[in-house]
């Protein structure tokens, strides 16, 4: 199932970004220079292990996880929180957790593209990613 996410994406649009990363708590010239950045995301999959890697003129990041299994992350924010991230009806839905709040980042296909929903409260950003 996780086939349909492999390739590399390009970052193509992205809606209130910008009030996603506020709410997270990332500082105003992070939030800048991130709501700038292009980046490209490439997933692949070995066994069942799955990578992500995003990479852009502001940061490179890369997590590696088995589905269901929770792992220590670094974000791109320099955040350090537990993530689990699961498949669930098609849908890639990465939870992450530190001091007391968490964030979820939906990642699923919407016809030829790949589609994350950033969500934290009642803050929703779209970011859409088309195959490079």
């Amino acid at each position: 199932m996780c086939d349909a996410f492999v390739g590399t994406w390009k970052l193509v649009a992205s809606e209130n970004f910008d009030e996603y990363m506020k709410e997270v708590g990332v500082g105003f010239a992070t939030r800048k220079v991130a709501g700038m950045a292009k980046p490209n995301m490439i997933i692949s999959v070995n066994g069942d292990v799955i990578t992500i890697k995003t990479e852009s003129t502001f940061k490179n990041t890369e997590i590696s996880f088995k589905l269901g299994q929770e792992f220590d992350e670094v974000t791109a924010d320099d955040r350090k929180v537990k993530s689990t991230i699961s498949l669930e009806g098609g849908v890639l839905v990465h939870v992450q957790k530190w001091d007391g709040k968490s964030t979820t980042i939906n990642r699923k296909r919407v016809d030829d593209k790949l589609v994350l929903e950033c969500i934290i409260k009642d803050v929703t950003a779209i970011r859409t990613y088309e195959r490079a």
